[in-house]
This record gives C-alpha cells, sequence and structure tokens, in this order.
C-alpha cells in the first residue's frame, strides 16, 4: 500500500551505460540503422557527473555498466589513451565507481590486461569484497554499501570468444558452443532464425558453472540474512527486457539460480542501447536495460540516480531514461513502516 511505504532514504547510486568513447566522429550500429555519438559521449558523462556532484544527497557509488570505451579505438591504437579520458572524467564523481566488463573492454583489451587494469574494480575498491575463486579469471564480485543491501556484479563474457586466447581451452569450449546455433562465416551475424538462438552471436557471451556455482552460494548466504540483493552485469537476461539479439548465451541458468533464491530484487544490465524493463512474473523480480549514451545525441542524456528505501528502490531517469520504482518483491518487504 502507498501509505505504508517507508519513507526513510537509506543511500543512492548513480548508473551509467555503454559510453563508448572514440575521438571519431559520428557512425551507425552494426545494421546501419542507429546513429553513434563517439565524442559526445564524454559530455554526456559529464552531464551525469555534474548531477551526482550537485545533488543534495551524494550518491553512495556509481555503477558503470561496461562498454565505456568503443572498439573502434583499438584499430587507431587510441584505447589506452580513450580509457585515461574516461577515467579522468570518473576520477571526479563524487563516489567510488565500480566497473561492469562488456564486449567493448575485449575489443579493445585482453581478459588478462582488463585484470591488471583500472577497470577492475576488485584490486582499487576501498570497500570489502567477496570475489569468484581466486586463480579462476572471473571477474565478479560483491559489495555491501549499506547493512542489508547487497551489490553483485557478474562476469557476462566467462564464456565468450572475446578476450581469450585462441589456443585457450575457453576459447576452443565457447567456439564449439556458439558454432551449434550459429553458421554464419561472421559469427557477429545472427543466427537467420528469427528466434531465441539469435542470442548465438560474437558479442555476446555467458557465465560458467563456475561463476554460478559462486553467485548461488552467496545467494543463499543472502537469503539466510534476509538480504536485498541485487546483480548487475552487461548482458541482459530476460527475454521481456531487450532484444534477443543482445541476451547472455545462458540466460536460462542464470535466471534459474536466481528463481531458486529469495533475496535477489533487481537486475540491471546495459548493452541494448534502446533500453528496456520487465518484472519476473515467477519471483517479482525488476530487470532493468539502461539505456546507452551511445546512441543518445548529444542535446539530451542517458544516465539515473536510484534512491534506495527499505522496501523499494525508485529510479529517477535523465533523458532518454524513464523514472521507475522498484518495489520489492512481497516476499522481500519489511512489515513495518517508518
Amino acid at each position: 500500500m502507498d501509505d505504508c511505504r517507508q519513507q526513510t532514504l537509506l543511500f543512492t547510486f548513480g548508473v551509467i551505460a555503454d559510453i563508448q568513447y572514440a575521438d571519431i566522429d559520428d557512425g551507425y550500429n552494426y545494421t546501419r540503422t542507429r546513429r553513434r555519438y563517439y565524442r559526445s559521449g564524454l559530455q554526456l558523462l559529464r552531464n551525469a557527473r555534474k548531477s551526482w556532484s550537485e545533488s543534495a544527497v551524494k550518491p553512495a557509488f556509481i555503477l558503470q555498466l561496461g562498454d565505456i570505451i568503443d572498439g573502434f579505438n583499438k584499430p587507431k591504437d587510441a584505447s589506452e589513451r580513450a580509457l585515461d579520458t574516461v577515467l579522468r572524467e570518473l576520477s571526479s564523481c563524487p563516489a567510488e565507481v565500480y566497473h561492469v566488463w562488456g564486449n567493448h573492454e575485449f575489443y579493445n583489451f585482453s581478459r588478462s590486461a582488463l585484470l591488471r587494469s583500472k577497470l577492475n574494480s576488485t584490486l582499487h575498491s576501498d570497500r570489502s569484497m567477496s570475489t569468484a575463486p581466486a586463480g579462476s579469471g572471473i571477474y565478479a564480485y560483491s559489495f555491501s554499501p549499506f547493512p542489508g543491501f547487497t551489490f553483485v556484479v557478474l562476469d557476462a563474457y566467462d564464456v565468450s570468444l572475446l578476450g581469450r586466447e585462441k589456443a585457450s581451452e575457453q576459447y576452443v569450449d565457447a567456439m564449439n558452443l556458439i558454432k551449434q546455433y550459429n553458421k554464419n562465416e561472421d559469427l557477429n551475424c545472427p543466427p537467420a532464425f528469427n528466434n531465441l538462438t539469435q542470442r548465438f552471436t560474437m558479442f555476446n557471451g555467458g557465465f560458467s558453472k563456475d561463476q554460478l556455482d559462486w553467485l548461488d552460494s552467496l545467494l543463499s548466504s543472502a537469503d539466510e540474512k534476509q538480504e536485498k540483493v541485487t546483480i548487475v552485469s552487461h548482458l541482459p537476461i530476460h527475454p521481456d527486457c531487450t532484444d534477443t539479439i543482445c541476451l547472455a548465451w545462458n540466460f536460462e541458468e542464470l535466471l534459474a539460480v536466481i528463481r531458486s533464491h529469495t533475496s535477489v530484487v533487481c537486475y540491471m544490465a546495459g548493452h541494448a542501447h534502446d533500453g528496456g524493463y520487465c518484472q519476473d512474473e515467477d519471483t517479482g523480480v525488476h530487470h532493468l536495460t539502461v539505456d546507452g549514451v551511445i546512441e543518445t545525441p548529444p542535446d539530451s542524456n542517458a544516465f539515473a540516480t536510484v534512491s534506495v528505501y527499505g522496501d523499494r528502490m525508485e529510479l529517477k531517469g535523465y533523458g532518454s531514461i524513464t523514472d521507475r520504482v522498484f518495489l520489492f518483491p512481497s516476499r522481500q518487504k519489511d512489515t513495518y513502516c517508518n
């Protein structure tokens, strides 16, 4: 009931996705149907930073949902320079930035390079973190910004052709998987069938069993503690919140893990630049796909600030991003008002 909504603001956080900065002229997406604004993403990031800095309640942290720079930097030998440019802007944010890795990170850098880089938030965070098993090379971690709330960042390219050495077992396994569904010579071109198999392209990936087992264990602990968990990754996992072509390869497996627990309240992703939203009918979990900066005109914006209360999250969108209220599923609601 609206009159029982909790009024005490616990914390806020910022969200931005798919900046894909490059110092090049505007262009178009793969199918040449949508314009891309490579340079102006930097100004849209500055707009977001200014809003967060001037907010009466400073965000506790910022989520950067992946594709921080564009793959076009790589052939121009501009990857490091472009990354430094964007990170310099983010360094002026009023809160710690937590990075997610998307396909464009892997167009620019190898997995081993990313694990050593400033984009590895587990190396640079001031907060205590739980991370995926040491030595696995999986970029997955969790942190708690406030008692009773946990955020989990997952590695959507743990199973992928991107960022892996072609001679590695992981690359061979990923190639065998994608070839079961995609018979095209160019694996960035989706399968011809207009169904869920369209997700099997080279610019997508998936979650390994080791990562899903780690998440399952983490969520079991969160269930016991009655925590509220938000999962974050680059790839969407619910068919109703994105185009089929943008889904994670094994989205069903991750959905099954989430549905077997009571602690998850929200899943946030980027990748699909026009955004999307749905609420899972089985669990009440909110699935949000955040609009991408890269396809947002220079005179608009694409970022959000999320205010967290005991019974909900309220997303204030700017520019192309729609305002939303995420009431926590009934199994997660507290029975008191404040």
